[in-house]
């Protein structure tokens, strides 16, 4: 679990600091910190990952320790942002729960967040604190890059209308490849239909770019399409791996050629299948974090 949490601070050539982390009989949880942080600059990497609850509180003790011990500024890096989904109310009687999070990380004491991939952007305006927004999008670039297709044979596909404006940022930078669009029509949380294509595959190396993988619905259904237009191969590309069943299921049922993720989810052993490609965010993370504590700009390229 904490690979990524080592790889960073190994890209700062600093050590991991010290804490004692313990949950008591019923569930609740305990911390101390091991080592003074009077006066100094603390950045608590905590993804909201599953189990989401546990991880969230954990991070909520673990700002409110560092408070107390009289930090001088803390930040919470949260490489995936949990309930970010939850960000406006699309029917009456709902939760803008990521409002809440939001409040709850500032209430904690933290001076300054660190988000990787939001949902959606607004978000960031749920925070009275300032917020540092980075993307997972350069790695997976990066990764592209190197193998060696043509980029007259590429074309971006967005899985769903919500997401063009990713999608054609991410095509703009892919050798401005062009872009289609999957067109769903949702009937119900993780239940996702597709209805059509707009803009051609036909013979093309389709990659699929998301935010997010979850139960791998609407991405799989969308793979179903393109190859059903013709696409030659399916690539799928997300920052977050959050892969609830049946996610490893379709992902691993021959629709893809590679799914390209990053690691702001640690993956656990047993779901790892053969066409999976996780990417480290580790040194983007690490260099970010050094930024925000020599008053740098984080905007300019990574």
């Amino acid at each position: 679990f904490f690979a990524r949490e080592m790889e960073i601070a190994s890209y700062m050539g600093l050590e991991l600091g010290k804490v004692n982390i313990k949950r008591f009989a019923d569930g609740e949880i305990y911390v101390q910190l091991q080592e003074s942080v009077r006066g100094c600059n603390v950045f608590l990497v905590q993804p909201s990952c599953p189990p989401a609850n546990e991880n969230l509180m954990e991070l909520l003790i673990m700002i409110d320790a560092c408070r107390r011990a009289s930090a001088k500024n803390i930040t919470a890096v949260i490489p995936y942002f949990g309930y970010a989904r939850a960000d406006r109310k699309s029917q009456g009687r709902e939760s803008i729960a990521a409002k809440l999070v939001a409040n709850m990380i500032t209430e904690a004491g933290a001076n300054r967040v660190l988000v990787c991939d939001l949902h959606s952007s607004q978000a960031m305006g749920y925070f009275d604190i300032p917020v540092d927004h980075v993307y997972g999008q350069p790695v997976i670039l990066d990764y592209l890059a190197s193998k060696t297709i043509s980029s007259n044979d590429l074309v971006v596909v967005s899985p769903d209308v919500g997401g063009v404006a990713r999608a054609r940022a991410f095509a703009k930078k892919l050798s401005d490849a062009p872009l289609a669009i999957v067109d769903k029509r949702r009937h119900g949380h993780n239940v996702a239909e597709v209805m059509n294509l707009i803009g051609d595959v036909r013979g093309k190396v389709a990659v699929m770019m998301d935010d997010m993988i979850d139960t791998a619905g609407t991405i799989a259904k969308g793979a179903e399409l393109l190859h059903q237009e013709g696409a030659r191969e399916v690539y799928a590309c997300c920052t977050h791996a959050v892969f609830s069943p049946p996610a490893i299921e379709r992902l691993s049922s021959g629709l893809f050629q590679e799914v390209i993720i990053t690691n702001t989810i640690p993956l656990k052993e047993e779901k790892n299948f053969p066409q999976l490609t996780i990417l480290s965010v580790a040194n983007l993370l690490g260099e970010t974090i050094w930024r925000v504590h020599d008053d740098c700009s984080v905007s300019t390229k990574l």
